[in-house]
Protein backbone atom coordinates (compact mmCIF):
# COMPACT_ATOMS: atom_id res chain seq x y z
CA UNK A 1 0.00 0.00 0.00
CA UNK A 2 2.74 2.82 0.73
CA UNK A 3 4.44 1.90 -2.59
CA UNK A 4 1.19 2.57 -4.18
CA UNK A 5 0.95 5.65 -2.31
CA UNK A 6 4.32 7.21 -2.76
CA UNK A 7 3.75 6.73 -6.54
CA UNK A 8 0.13 8.24 -6.21
CA UNK A 9 1.87 11.24 -4.84
CA UNK A 10 5.08 11.54 -7.23
CA UNK A 11 2.99 11.56 -10.16
CA UNK A 12 1.16 14.69 -8.69
CA UNK A 13 4.48 16.50 -8.56
CA UNK A 14 5.12 18.76 -11.21
CA UNK A 15 8.34 20.59 -12.37
CA UNK A 16 9.16 23.51 -14.53
CA UNK A 17 12.75 23.72 -16.07
CA UNK A 18 15.21 26.84 -15.89
CA UNK A 19 12.41 28.25 -13.53
CA UNK A 20 13.12 30.73 -11.11
CA UNK A 21 16.16 30.81 -13.67
CA UNK A 22 18.09 28.70 -16.37
CA UNK A 23 19.21 25.91 -14.80
CA UNK A 24 17.28 25.03 -12.56
CA UNK A 25 14.20 22.91 -12.23
CA UNK A 26 11.09 23.84 -9.98
CA UNK A 27 9.71 20.97 -7.91
CA UNK A 28 5.74 22.47 -7.01
CA UNK A 29 3.53 20.84 -4.88
CA UNK A 30 0.24 22.54 -5.78
CA UNK A 31 -1.04 19.65 -7.46
CA UNK A 32 -0.93 17.37 -4.36
CA UNK A 33 -2.37 19.76 -2.43
CA UNK A 34 -5.48 20.04 -4.62
CA UNK A 35 -6.11 16.42 -5.20
CA UNK A 36 -7.50 14.82 -2.85
CA UNK A 37 -6.30 11.29 -3.08
CA UNK A 38 -2.76 12.39 -3.24
CA UNK A 39 -3.23 14.55 -0.47
CA UNK A 40 -4.54 11.96 2.15
CA UNK A 41 -1.52 10.00 0.87
CA UNK A 42 1.03 12.11 1.29
CA UNK A 43 -0.81 12.89 4.78
CA UNK A 44 -1.07 9.08 5.58
CA UNK A 45 2.61 8.29 4.99
CA UNK A 46 4.18 11.49 6.80
CA UNK A 47 1.90 10.07 9.51
CA UNK A 48 2.98 6.49 9.11
CA UNK A 49 6.64 8.03 9.85
CA UNK A 50 5.85 9.80 12.44
CA UNK A 51 3.95 7.31 14.36
CA UNK A 52 6.36 4.40 13.70
CA UNK A 53 9.55 6.56 14.90
CA UNK A 54 8.25 8.70 17.74
CA UNK A 55 4.73 6.83 19.10
CA UNK A 56 2.91 8.90 20.87
CA UNK A 57 5.66 11.17 22.20
CA UNK A 58 4.84 14.46 19.74
CA UNK A 59 3.33 16.95 21.24
CA UNK A 60 2.92 19.56 18.58
CA UNK A 61 3.68 19.61 14.81
CA UNK A 62 4.97 22.81 13.71
CA UNK A 63 4.84 24.57 10.28
CA UNK A 64 5.18 27.28 8.00
CA UNK A 65 2.69 29.17 6.20
CA UNK A 66 3.94 31.65 3.47
CA UNK A 67 1.51 33.55 1.35
CA UNK A 68 2.46 34.69 -2.62
CA UNK A 69 -0.25 35.97 -5.18
CA UNK A 70 1.23 36.18 -8.68
CA UNK A 71 -0.60 36.09 -12.13
CA UNK A 72 2.20 34.50 -13.84
CA UNK A 73 1.21 30.71 -15.43
CA UNK A 74 4.76 29.94 -13.63
CA UNK A 75 5.08 29.06 -9.82
CA UNK A 76 5.18 32.23 -8.09
CA UNK A 77 8.68 33.35 -6.22
CA UNK A 78 8.17 32.99 -2.42
CA UNK A 79 8.82 36.42 -0.57
CA UNK A 80 11.92 36.56 1.83
CA UNK A 81 9.97 35.56 5.20
CA UNK A 82 10.66 36.18 8.78
CA UNK A 83 9.19 33.14 10.98
CA UNK A 84 7.24 34.14 14.14
CA UNK A 85 5.82 32.08 16.99
CA UNK A 86 4.27 33.36 20.04
CA UNK A 87 6.22 33.04 23.18
CA UNK A 88 3.97 31.25 25.10
CA UNK A 89 2.88 28.95 22.02
CA UNK A 90 4.96 25.90 23.70
CA UNK A 91 6.10 25.02 27.39
CA UNK A 92 10.21 24.51 27.90
CA UNK A 93 10.48 20.46 27.08
CA UNK A 94 7.62 19.96 24.86
CA UNK A 95 8.24 17.89 21.98
CA UNK A 96 7.94 18.68 18.31
CA UNK A 97 8.15 17.68 15.01
CA UNK A 98 9.03 20.76 12.44
CA UNK A 99 7.13 20.09 8.84
CA UNK A 100 7.48 22.02 5.31
CA UNK A 101 6.71 21.26 1.76
CA UNK A 102 10.18 21.00 0.53
CA UNK A 103 13.67 20.75 1.80
CA UNK A 104 16.13 22.83 -0.23
CA UNK A 105 19.60 24.71 1.15
CA UNK A 106 17.45 23.85 4.90
CA UNK A 107 17.69 27.35 5.73
CA UNK A 108 14.07 27.30 6.71
CA UNK A 109 14.03 24.72 8.47
CA UNK A 110 17.25 25.99 10.46
CA UNK A 111 15.70 29.04 11.46
CA UNK A 112 12.84 26.94 12.62
CA UNK A 113 14.84 24.51 14.75
CA UNK A 114 16.44 27.49 15.96
CA UNK A 115 13.12 29.61 16.99
CA UNK A 116 11.82 26.48 18.74
CA UNK A 117 15.01 25.81 20.60
CA UNK A 118 14.93 29.51 22.00
CA UNK A 119 11.28 28.06 23.25
CA UNK A 120 13.04 25.31 24.81
CA UNK A 121 11.52 23.03 22.81
CA UNK A 122 12.99 19.69 21.89
CA UNK A 123 12.79 19.39 18.03
CA UNK A 124 12.70 15.40 17.57
CA UNK A 125 12.81 15.39 13.92
CA UNK A 126 12.60 17.84 10.55
CA UNK A 127 10.04 15.96 7.79
CA UNK A 128 9.17 17.25 4.20
CA UNK A 129 7.33 16.23 0.92
CA UNK A 130 10.11 16.59 -1.67
CA UNK A 131 13.66 17.08 -0.66
CA UNK A 132 16.41 18.16 -3.40
CA UNK A 133 19.35 16.33 -2.55
CA UNK A 134 21.88 18.35 -4.43
CA UNK A 135 21.76 21.25 -1.82
CA UNK A 136 22.32 19.37 1.24
CA UNK A 137 20.00 20.91 3.37
CA UNK A 138 20.06 18.19 5.60
CA UNK A 139 23.44 18.37 6.75
CA UNK A 140 22.52 22.12 8.00
CA UNK A 141 19.70 20.34 10.52
CA UNK A 142 22.14 18.12 11.72
CA UNK A 143 21.56 16.85 14.62
CA UNK A 144 18.12 16.82 14.06
CA UNK A 145 17.16 13.80 12.23
CA UNK A 146 15.20 14.48 8.48
CA UNK A 147 13.27 12.32 6.71
CA UNK A 148 11.62 13.05 3.13
CA UNK A 149 8.74 10.97 1.27
CA UNK A 150 10.67 11.74 -2.22
CA UNK A 151 13.99 12.71 -3.22
CA UNK A 152 14.87 14.71 -6.30
CA UNK A 153 18.77 15.47 -6.70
Amino acid sequence: MADSELQLVERRIRSFPDFPTPGVLFRDISPVLKDPASFRAAIGLLARHLKATHGGRIDYIAGECRVAASRAPLPPCAPRAELEIQKDALEPGQRVVVVDDLLATGGTMHAACELLGRLQAEVLECVSLVELTSLKGREKLAPVPFFSLLQYE
